[in-house]
């Protein structure tokens, strides 16, 4: 996964792709990167990116951030999805594959 800065953020709204925003502090983050690296190994199709939250105030207003983990998946540059919840890769898998690929 990628780290993108904010500034680098804008651009995901052309693409298909997951966003993946975290704090590095926080355990469940932790363990939602590790769950999202093996998806990504996976899912060659979708490129997966990641950005520090806490660097990203203007990104997390606009988006309505509420807590992290958080991901956004974009197709063709559209927000389909915004989850908070982790459940497990296989529903990670499921869930992309399902949204994002054609």
């Amino acid at each position: 996964m990628q780290e993108l800065q904010e500034r680098e953020l804008k651009q995901l709204e052309q693409k298909t792709c997951l966003l993946y925003l975290y704090t590095p502090f926080c355990g469940t983050c932790q363990l939602a990167g590790r769950m999202l690296e093996v998806v990504d190994d996976m899912l060659a199709d979708v490129p997966f990116y990641k950005n520090n939250l806490n660097y990203s105030p203007t990104f997390a207003k606009q988006h309505e951030i509420e807590s992290v983990p958080c991901f956004i998946l974009y197709k063709n540059g559209r927000i389909v999805k915004k989850e908070y919840a982790f459940h497990s890769v296989s529903h990670l898998y499921d869930m992309i594959k399902q949204n994002a690929v054609d």
